[in-house]
This record gives structure tokens, C-alpha cells and sequence, in this order.
């Protein structure tokens, strides 16, 4: 090249280079936005609580739970062929690095913010947002089949809870309703006597029990059924407690036969001892099923004691308390409400986990001693508030009764008619009893008698105070008010029921609330005790102490998370737990059903006989 060329050449080859430069660095520090759809925000706390528990209640759902209709009472949306519509998902994607996008509606168009401009996003790294497809509209896929409301189901579960109290009544003869009087004269100190073994008398056994059972399944969980299955789900709820008393009766028998003491002297029983000796001891042939049937038991007793027994009182607890004492405060300010109710959900959470931590370590007596002053205090106040407003109403009470049973036996298509208000009752039915689930008759195991069948007889009371009487006063309470037309579920429609009544409106919600905290408490510590026995059985007698001790560090810590937590994944583990007792203890009750006719049938005829008659008088000892 010549040489006074040369510095022309680099001269100009540099000055092109530069001028290209600057274009190349504004492009990368403004470049256009990427087009998104939704934008997924950090998860809160509360997200991850759920993260938790909805893979665990979707697995349980999917096998236990299953259609037994198999569709056949649901409608499928068709398109304009006849063919079957799907639902459709969002499809989501994990951003590698950082950016800035423009949010896009599900027509294909930019949101926009007040001012009419394009609302921009910035996508963290790691963050989730949904792309544009090719069409210019959010990506979706296709999903499940859907279904035109109401979509009703026939769980399988629920249906075997029914069947099975349904069968204990009939193979009984109607025994818990004959001896009704006999139970009460029971648990009054009658037929009490030296040789009666067990660490706690008849009374605290109920009691103890009534506190894991009275509580917020009478009041959230009846709002809960009536939102979900209208007003009859009611009449199948009162259905299911009063069979249900034969399936207290039965399972409470069979764990007081097959109870064991502990090297400490305590006893322990419930279904997992009824299905591990009872099944080695009557039907040897079968014991590696009895022996798989207790240890599934044990499992589904420590799930159902964190989920329905902790996380759920604790849950009702917090949500009642924001209700009451917070909310009338804040106006409509929704973000003050949501903020808000994160600090209540905690503050209580805290507290409750404190308290619980505080008692569970007395064990049965202590909570024995505490519940047979407490719950008859706590019921008989809410009980006298739903009888004022009942009697207030009284003339409507005819009318009302006559819509349980006409939407029990209807077709109303808001509810899913017959079958949908059967299967909603039954299964909070279930919660608010846990009859047939073999709960209570762990408590029931360590009560003071030498007559199993007599314990059996104190047990059947339960469902019946529980069900038929304080469930159905909480129905009416929300049916006079129209409550469960007007509020979302759970405590708070027995809350806003109170509210609406002029008689109750000024004060009752307060202590109602404060019975609410009080009822989910006597409720936590009653289960805490179902679940560690539960451990104890499942880790054997030379570990059972240690995972006693595990297990209550981490109920304690169960509380909290259950009170941050949301009320669709805590209630569905509740129901996945509980529920899930029933398939092993009725089994089993059912496979043992003629060794307890046979006890029964025996204790009758020496009732009939008078051969108690000098026991008959209350014992001055009786608590």
C-alpha cells in the first residue's frame, strides 16, 4: 500500500468502525420488550406451605378418593360437534436471565395501565412468566375434560364411611339408641366399681374425646357443607351422626378389648392395636393384613392429626380471630386486608404453637382434667346462642326443616341435587364426628372399665351431641340468617350468621371468636395425643419414646404452618387424613364384627337381667 494512502485508509476504516459503534451499544441498552402474558409473583410463605401440602392431598384424593360413579353424574361441556372441550392450562417458563416485557391479555393485546400506556414487567432471573406463541396470544395446553356445574362426585371413601356406620347400626340392632338412657347413667358414675382398669373415668374419656370432636367441625365445618352442598347436605350430615353412633359404639369396644399398658403404666389402644392383637388373636390367618392394616392406620392418624387435628383449628383459629377483631377496622382497602391478615395469620400462628408446646407434654390425664371442665363450658355458650336465635325465629322453624328435606331428597341443580348434598354432609360428617374414623377410641382405650361394651355405650353418646344436636343448631342459624348464600365458607359464615341477628350482633361474634380459638385449642391438644400414640405403635415400645417426643416438636410446629396456610389445601388435608382412617378401621371392625355381636348381645342380656343393678348407684368417687 503507498504510504500516504495508508493513513486514509485506517483513518476511514476507524471512523466507520466508531460510528457503527454506539448504535450497537444503544441496541443493547434499549432494546424493544419482549411480549409476555402473566408474570408469576415471588411466592409468599403462605405458597410454600401450600407447595407442600397439595402434592400430598392430590395423591390421596387420586387413589382413595376415586369417582365410584364414574362420571355418571356429571355433565361434559361438548362443543357445536359433540365432541368433549378440554381445559386448557397456562404453559410457563423459567426466565434464564433478566427482562424487561410488556404484559399481554389473553385476547393477543397489551394491558394497559391508567394512563392508556402498555404496563411493563421485569422478569427476574429465575422468575416464571408465560410466553407468546405465534398467534400473538399467551401459550396455553390443553388439560382435563371439563365439566358444567355442579360437577358431583361419589368418593369412594365417603361411601364406605356411610356403608359402614349404616351396617354397624343394623348388625347391632338398633343397641346404641335402645341403650341410650343406659350410656347417660354411664358416664353419670354409675356402674362404676374397684376392679374397673384404665387410667381415666368414663366421663374424661368422653369429654377428652369430645374435645378433639366438638369444635370447629360443628361450626366451620357445617357452613362448610351447607356452601358447598345447600341446605341438605344438613339432614345427610344429622344422617351419618346418628348411624354413626354404632360405629363409635363398635370401634370403642374392640379398643378397649385389645388395649395395652405401656412399661410406664400408661395404656395404650385404638384401631392399630384392635387390627394388629385382634386379627393375631381371632382371625391368625389374616394377621400379615391386620399387621399392613395398623401400620396404614398409624400413618393416616399422625397425617390426620397434623391436617385436620392442628393445621385446620389453628387455620379457623387465625381467620376467626381477623374476622372479628380486625377486619371492621380496615374499611375496604383490600391491600390493608391482605397485608393485615399475613401478620394476624402469624401473630396467632405463634401464639397457638407456643401454647399447644406448653401442654402437650402433660399427656391424657392432664388434657382429660382440663376438657371435662372446658368443652361442656364452651358448648353450652355457643348451644344457648344458637337457641336464642332459633327460638327468635321460631315460627320459620317449620319452613326450614321442611327445605333440609326437600333439598336433601331434591334435585337442585346449584348443589348437585340428592347425591351431591349426600356426599357433602357425609363428609363433614365425618370431620365433625369421626365416627367410624377410630379416632376417639383411642382416648376411649384408657378409660376406667372392666365392660368393654360399657365404654362402647359412653362412645356412642358422642356422635349424637356432636352431630345431631350441635350441628343441627349451627344449621339453623345459618339457614334463618340465609348466611351460606351470602359468605365464602368455613368459620366465618357462622361468624357473619351471628351478625345478622340483632340479638347477637353487639357481642356474641366476640365470644364466639374467642370460643373458636378455645374449641381449635382443646381440639390440638386432644389430637396431639391421638398421633403420638399413633407414633408409639408405628416405631415399636423400645423407640416409642423418642418418637413421641419427635412427633410433638413437630405438631408444634404444625400449628404455625397451619395458620399461614390456605384454607383449600389445610381442609383438604384434614379430609385426606381423617378420612383415609376409615378404609383400614372398618375393615377391620367389619372382619371383627362377630367377636363384638357376640360381647354385645352377652352385656345386654345381663343389663336386662338386672345383673348391674348393684352398681347402678353413683359413685361419690365419679368425675
Amino acid at each position: 500500500m503507498n504510504r500516504p494512502l495508508a493513513p486514509i485508509v485506517c483513518f476511514t476504516l476507524s471512523l466507520c468502525f466508531l460510528t457503527t459503534l454506539p448504535a450497537s451499544v444503544s441496541a443493547q441498552e434499549s432494546p424493544s420488550p419482549q411480549r409476555v402474558g402473566q408474570v408469576e409473583d415471588a411466592p409468599t410463605f403462605r405458597d410454600r406451605v401450600d407447595s407442600v401440602i397439595n402434592p400430598i392431598n392430590n395423591a390421596i384424593f387420586t387413589t382413595l378418593f376415586f369417582d365410584l360413579s364414574f362420571g355418571a353424574f356429571k355433565t361434559a361441556v361438548v362443543d357445536e360437534q359433540g365432541r368433549h372441550v378440554l381445559g386448557t392450562h397456562p404453559v410457563w417458563v423459567d426466565a434464564e436471565t433478566g427482562f424487561t416485557a410488556v404484559r399481554i391479555d389473553e385476547s393477543g393485546e397489551p394491558v394497559l395501565d391508567d394512563a392508556g400506556e402498555p404496563v411493563t414487567v421485569s422478569v427476574p432471573a429465575g422468575g416464571r412468566y408465560q410466553p407468546i406463541g405465534q398467534d400473538g396470544l399467551p401459550e396455553v395446553k390443553d388439560g382435563n375434560p371439563l365439566y358444567e356445574p355442579p360437577v358431583v362426585e361419589v368418593p369412594f371413601l365417603v361411601v364406605w364411611l356411610g356403608f359402614g356406620a349404616v351396617f354397624f347400626t343394623c348388625f347391632h340392632g338398633f343397641k346404641t339408641l335402645r341403650g341410650f338412657s343406659h350410656a347417660i347413667r354411664i358416664v353419670f358414675g354409675h356402674y362404676k366399681s374397684e376392679d374397673d382398669h384404665g387410667e381415666i373415668p368414663p366421663f374424661r374419656a368422653l369429654t377428652s374425646a369430645l374435645s378433639a370432636t366438638v369444635g370447629l367441625g360443628n361450626i366451620a365445618g357445617v357452613s362448610v357443607a351447607m356452601v358447598t352442598g345447600g341446605p341438605g347436605a344438613l339432614f345427610w350430615m344429622m344422617f351419618l351422626g346418628f348411624f354413626g353412633m354404632a360405629s363409635k359404639f363398635h370401634e370403642t369396644t374392640l379398643s378397649q378389648v385389645f388395649r395395652t399398658t405401656n412399661p410406664d403404666g400408661s395404656i395404650s389402644g385404638g384401631p392399630m392395636y384392635v387390627l394388629d392383637d385382634g386379627f393375631k388373636k381371632h382371625l391368625p390367618a389374616l394377621w400379615p393384613l391386620g399387621k399392613a392394616l395398623a401400620i396404614v392406620f398409624a400413618v393416616f392418624c399422625m397425617l390426620a392429626s397434623l391436617g385436620g387435628g392442628n393445621m385446620f383449628q389453628s387455620n379457623q383459629a387465625a381467620e376467626a380471630f381477623f374476622s372479628t377483631f380486625v377486619v371492621p377496622g380496615l374499611g375496604s382497602d383490600e391491600a390493608a386486608i391482605a397485608s393485615s391478615k399475613e401478620w394476624v395469620a402469624n401473630g396467632v400462628g405463634v401464639f397457638m404453637a407456643v401454647a399447644v408446646a406448653f401442654v402437650v407434654l402433660g399427656g391424657i390425664t392432664r388434657i382429660g382434667a382440663a376438657t371435662s371442665k372446658l368443652v361442656p363450658i364452651m358448648a353450652a355458650i355457643y348451644v344457648i346462642a344458637c337457641a336464642f336465635i332459633v327460638l327468635a325465629n321460631v315460627s320459620s322453624l317449620p319452613e326450614l326443616i321442611g327445605d333440609v328435606f326437600a333439598d336433601a331428597f331434591g334435585a337442585d341443580a346449584a348443589f348437585g341435587g340428592l347425591i351431591g348434598a349426600m356426599m357433602v354432609g357425609f363428609q363433614r360428617a365425618a370431620f365433625s364426628s369421626e365416627a367410624g374414623v377410630g379416632s376417639s377410641a383411642i382416648a376411649h382405650a384408657a378409660a376406667q372399665t372392666k365392660e368393654p361394651v360399657r365404654e362402647g355405650f359412653v362412645a356412642s353418646l358422642e356422635p349424637f351431641i356432636d352431630t345431631v344436636v350441635i350441628c343441627f343448631m349451627t344449621g339453623m342459624v345459618v339457614l334463618i340468617t340465609g348466611a351460606y348464600l351470602d359468605a365464602e365458607g368455613g368459620a366465618s359464615v357462622t361468624l357473619y350468621a351471628f351478625e345478622q341477628v340483632s340479638l347477637t350482633r353487639d357481642w356474641f361474634p366476640y365470644v364466639l371468636s374467642v370460643s373458636i380459638v378455645l374449641f381449635a385449642f382443646s381440639t390440638m391438644i386432644s389430637w396431639c395425643y391421638y398421633g403420638e400414640r399413633a407414633a408409639g405403635y408405628l416405631f415399636g415400645k423400645a423407640y416409642a419414646k423418642y418418637a413421641i417426643f419427635a412427633f410433638r416438636m413437630l405438631f408444634v410446629a404444625c400449628v404455625y404452618f397451619g395458620a399461614v396456610g390456605s384454607l383449600d389445601s389445610v381442609i383438604g388435608l384434614a379430609d385426606a387424613g381423617l378420612l383415609s382412617m376409615a378404609l383400614p378401621n372398618i375393615l377391620g371392625g367389619l372382619l371383627l364384627a362377630p367377636l363384638v355381636g357376640k360381647m354385645a348381645n352377652d352385656y345386654w342380656r345381663r343389663l336386662k337381667r338386672g345383673d348391674f343393678e348393684h352398681e347402678s348407684e353413683p359413685d361419690p368417687r365419679a368425675d
